[in-house]
This record gives structure tokens, C-alpha cells and sequence, in this order.
């Protein structure tokens, strides 16, 4: 096992997936097409660019993502302007993504979770300021003296401000054993989340919480007495004429009947879509017109007319930011008239966006079957942001300044500052950040001291003598110091689970010595999933037997090729220094010091 470890360590790429092979499809399958819907087709434009006047065609655009198929509703003048599809349902039958498309919503969920909340409370069965577990039933949330002495409230769970860890859900395949609702609150086996807990002083952060939404989920059935997916038909899906819309996992064979299958890195998933029984957080099937009717539905609302799923003063609580531009279920952006508000989501294989103006008729909805799509999304919103005039969507493109390889060298190394830790790698192809995700982010010059992500679009500014820099755009303000000049990086990085479909907080291990490696991560409280891994999940993939845990400072346990993730029990706040050793007997072994 250390020989293949020991291979793997030194091994560095990642090859892409296969190139769809549909034949392209005639326009018209799509749907209508109209001036603003070909326009859109030949105007997109990336986010970085070589040529101030670069443009691409959805098409091209689509292949550069390998994403295999795109929804689209656009609402202009407080109605929906057009919706179709382009490319294909799935590689494997070809089969043209229209209008009536369905795709798995995911984190968009929450949006609609939210508005049949807000509504709950004015129906009097719910309260935004009491403590949540005064209406839970069959699971409470435990109680938390230190984190939570008055309880989590609705408005807290809603604008992501209530102190709860697991920020999202993976999904389970088709021949999985799914967890019953208790299951996934604690944690426990079957479910593939940490406990749904706090982990944050309630009401004193923002702090992106999917579990938060499993306990609104909760609140809603047992106040209402209503399976979540019955209610959801009755109180929103339904009264909107969102009929190709469902909370159901799996769906049923009407949605299947014109539905998208998820693709990862061009292939199409195992099953075609992972189950997710969390059905608040990231549980929705619609298509791009049914979502579209959602916006519409808050804007009417939101310009003071009555009669629709939530009065206008709910609307405009709803639109009050908690933290974090984040209001009662959606992202908040701008003010006044260029208030916006949105969502985005990503499930495995499936990624999608919207965003809507709050007192004009205007906004956008794209949903995709690739899990390179919010990436694309962004680029198509840009481009009907050019169309319709939205001035503060129409985001001009930056453009990439050519750099040597010697003179990328410069930033090379790894820097730690704000409880991360990344390593910068100057490669041949250019400078590429290694911070824990599944691949190495590259950094695209804008100035020779200046780089945007060209996933993420954060934006980062080094010092003169590259010994540290700042994060100035993208993320919350931060500096990292360079901390080893030479260090030696081992491209085996730590993951730990915690985002949508990934392992968001993470690091490369950076080599100590001839047989070992470390890297130092701040932790917060909690129980977390620990995995080893390459960066494409296939050169090496370390966990342990089923049941191993690895408590900080009780020593150290054995890693087995392709085990079950390590449950890591951390008990308080801190920098924590993990520890790979290669043994001279063959064994690998990983460790946890408090730092």
C-alpha cells in the first residue's frame, strides 16, 4: 500500500472526461427561438478573457464545460420573455433539453422551503423569534447551554444565521439504503452527514447552513401536520401552475418522463442522479419556466401587490438582510429599485442559478446537467444581462496578462493566514492554487501582482516581494503570509466534507521529511469527515475501516486504500497540525495535534 502512496505523492494531473459524441440537434427541439434568444446564443462572454472583444457561442461554451444540456427562462417586463432548452438531456440517449426539461433544483430548494415557511407564519403556525424546538416533535435539536441558551429560531435557520454546521448533502446513489429523517439529523448510518448541531453561537454569524434547513423542513411538517412534499404541492407548487415541479426523491415517472440526468466531467452519473431524502435543502425537481413563475410570483409581491404566496410586508421582510447579504431565503444584492435577490444550487451532476430584481419585472433562470454549469451560468447571465439592459449584471469580462513561467515562480510556495492554508504551484500551464477542493483552481494574471480564480473568481492581490497576499474581491477580506518559500508539495490533499457535494476546508500535505508529511488546518467544533485523497479521486483514495474515529492527541490510525471517510471528533476552536507518516513496515498511518 505505502508503494502505491508513495507513487501517487509524486504524480500530478488530471485527465478529463470523454467529449460528448450526440450528433448536434436541430435548433426548433429546443424550443422557439427569437431575435434576443439567437443574440444570446453568440454573445457569451467568460469571466477572464485574452481579447477585450473575445465572444463565444453557447455552444462552444457548453463544450469548454462539458455540460451537455441548458435550460433558460428569462422575465422581461414583469412576464416570462421566452424559456428553452439547447443541447441534450443525457450522452447516453441524446434526447433534446426543452422548456419542459426538468432538473434537480438543488440548493434553489431553499428559496422555495423558504417562502412556505414565511407563509406558515402568517398563517399563525409558525413564529420567526421563538425557539424552534417549541414546535418539534418526533426530533428536537439538542440543546446547546454554551452555543444556543435561548434556542435557534426560524429567522435565524432562514438567513443561514443560527449557528448550525453541515453546510450541504451528497446524495445517495439508487442501490443505496436511504436514512430515515432522524437518521440524517444525527448523523447516523446510513446517513453520509456529520449530526445536524450547533456549532456556532446562534445569531452571532452568518454561516451557509443546508442542516438548518432539515430543521425548518422539520418545523413545517409537524406544525402543519403534513408531509413536507404534500404541503409543498398544496401551499406553493400547485397555486403557481409550477407543474412540472415536485419535492420528490426519487421522482416520479411523470418528471422522469422529461427529465435531465446529471453529468460529471462528461459522463453521466452513476444512475443518472443521486436520491436526496433532504428534501428542504436540496430536495426540488422544476424546470426553468416553473422557477421562473416563482419569481414572478415574490416580484408581484414585492411591488405591494396582494394575493399572492406572501403579503408585501413578508416580501419585504424576506428582502432584510440577517448577514452576509443574505435575507430570509435568498441572496440579497444592491438597493432600491436594483434590489435583487436569488439563489443558486449544485447537486451532483446538476448545477443551476437565478436571480431576479425585486420591484422590476426582470430576471433569469438557468438550470444545467454538468457539474461545470454554474460557471456557464454565469457567463449566459452575463450575456442577457447585455441584451435587457440590467446594468448591474452586465459585469465586464477582465482580461488575462500574459506571465512567463519565471515570473509566476515569484508566487509559487505556501501561504496560511484566516484558518486557511494554500499552496500556490507555478506549472508549465500556469499558476494553480491548491486550497482543498477536488482540483487545483488556476490563478489568471490581471496585473503582475494581481490573479483572479478562474472557478471560484476570487480575487487576490500579492505584496511587492510576494511574501503574502491579500483576498481583495469574491470572499471576505483576508491576508496569508507565506510561510514555507520551498516547500515541497505532496499532491495527496486533506479533504474535509463539508460542502455542497465536496470537501470544502482543506489543504496539501507538504513533505517534512523523506517519509512524512503534514499540513495545519484551523478547526472548528464538532464532528467532521475526513478523507485522503489525489486531486482526481482516482490516482489514490485513503480512509479507514468502518467505525475508525480520530480524536485530536490520542494518537494515531491506520489508512486502508479506498476505506470509508474518518470521523473526527474536534473539540474546540483551533489550528490543528495533521500528520502522514509512510512506515518503514508498510503501514500509512495519520495523526491529529492540537497546534
Amino acid at each position: 500500500m505505502s508503494a502505491l502512496l508513495a507513487l501517487t505523492l509524486s504524480a500530478a494531473g488530471w485527465a478529463q472526461g470523454p467529449v460528448a459524441n450526440c450528433h448536434p440537434l436541430p435548433s426548433e427541439l429546443g424550443g422557439k427561438s427569437n431575435v434576443r434568444t439567437k443574440a444570446l446564443e453568440t454573445n457569451l462572454r467568460p469571466a477572464i478573457v485574452q481579447d477585450k472583444a473575445q465572444r463565444f457561442t453557447l455552444a462552444e461554451r457548453m463544450a469548454a464545460y462539458q455540460v451537455p444540456g441548458v435550460s433558460i427562462a428569462v422575465i422581461h417586463n414583469g412576464k416570462i420573455d421566452w424559456a428553452r432548452g439547447w443541447g441534450v438531456r443525457d450522452l447516453a440517449s441524446c434526447r433534446p433539453v426543452t422548456a419542459d426539461t426538468a432538473f434537480q433544483a438543488a440548493s434553489i430548494s431553499k428559496l422555495a422551503t423558504a417562502i412556505m415557511a414565511l407563509r406558515a407564519v402568517e398563517q399563525g403556525k409558525l413564529l420567526l423569534d421563538d425557539d424552534i424546538n417549541r414546535v418539534l416533535r418526533q426530533w428536537q435539536l439538542p440543546n446547546d447551554p454554551k452555543l444556543a441558551p435561548s434556542g435557534v429560531t426560524l429567522r435565524q435557520l432562514l438567513s443561514h444565521t443560527g449557528g448550525l454546521g453541515v453546510h450541504g448533502f451528497a446524495g445517495y446513489g439508487k442501490d443505496q439504503r436511504l436514512p430515515s429523517f432522524n437518521q440524517i439529523m444525527d448523523g447516523e448510518p446510513p446517513a453520509n452527514n456529520p449530526a445536524i448541531r450547533s456549532v456556532l453561537p446562534a445569531g452571532s454569524q452568518w454561516q451557509y447552513s443546508g442542516g438548518g434547513y432539515m430543521v425548518v423542513q422539520a418545523a413545517l411538517e409537524n406544525s402543519t401536520r403534513m408531509d413536507f412534499s404534500r404541503l409543498a404541492q398544496r401551499e406553493l407548487l400547485k397555486p403557481l401552475g409550477m407543474t412540472r415541479s415536485a419535492y420528490a426523491q426519487p421522482p416520479s415517472s411523470d418528471i422522469l418522463a422529461n427529465a435531465a440526468l446529471g453529468h460529471v466531467d462528461g459522463k453521466v452519473l452513476g444512475g443518472g442522479f443521486h436520491i436526496y431524502p433532504e428534501l428542504a435543502p436540496a430536495g426540488l425537481w422544476t424546470t426553468a419556466s416553473d422557477l421562473a413563475r416563482l419569481l414572478l410570483d415574490i416580484q408581484a409581491s414585492a411591488r405591494g401587490k396582494p394575493g399572492h404566496r406572501l403579503s408585501p410586508a413578508m416580501t419585504k421582510a424576506m428582502f432584510t438582510t440577517g448577514g452576509k447579504d443574505w435575507g430570509l431565503g435568498p441572496a440579497i444584492a444592491g438597493t432600491g429599485e436594483n434590489l435583487r435577490f436569488g439563489h443558486d444550487g449544485a447537486n451532483e451532476g446538476f448545477q443551476s442559478a437565478m436571480i431576479a430584481y425585486a420591484e422590476r419585472g426582470e430576471g433569469i433562470v438557468v438550470l444545467t446537467n454538468g457539474n461545470q454549469g454554474r460557471r456557464l451560468a454565469d457567463e449566459i447571465v452575463r450575456a442577457a444581462a447585455a441584451l435587457y439592459g440590467w446594468t448591474e449584471l452586465d459585469v465586464p469580462s477582465d482580461v488575462e496578462l500574459p506571465r512567463s513561467a519565471a515570473e509566476l515562480a515569484q508566487a509559487s510556495g505556501l501561504f496560511e493566514g484566516g484558518g486557511l492554508s494554500v499552496y500556490l504551484d507555478a506549472r508549465e500551464d500556469g499558476l494553480f492554487a491548491q486550497t482543498g477542493g477536488p482540483r487545483p483552481e488556476r490563478l489568471v494574471p490581471l496585473s503582475p501582482v494581481r490573479f483572479r480564480t478562474n472557478v471560484s473568481g476570487l480575487v487576490i492581490e500579492f505584496a511587492p516581494d510576494y511574501q503574502s497576499f491579500q483576498l481583495v474581491a469574491g470572499g471576505p477580506p483576508m491576508t496569508l503570509l507565506r510561510t514555507k518559500p520551498q516547500a515541497v508539495k505532496a499532491d495527496v490533499p486533506i479533504y474535509l466534507r463539508g460542502s455542497m457535494n465536496g470537501w470544502s476546508i482543506g489543504a496539501p500535505l507538504i513533505k517534512e521529511g523523506p517519509r512524512q508529511y503534514a499540513v495545519r488546518i484551523m478547526m472548528q467544533p464538532g464532528e467532521h469527515q475526513l478523507k485522503l485523497a489525489s486531486e482526481d479521486w482516482k490516482q489514490v483514495d485513503f480512509g479507514v475501516s468502518a467505525g475508525a474515529t480520530l480524536v485530536p492527541d490520542r494518537g494515531s490510525i491506520a489508512l486502508v486504500q479506498h476505506g470509508g471517510n474518518i470521523r473526527l471528533l474536534i473539540g474546540e476552536t483551533a489550528a490543528y497540525r495533521f500528520t502522514l507518516k509512510l512506515g518503514d513496515d508498510g503501514k500509512t498511518t495519520l495523526s491529529v495535534s492540537s497546534d
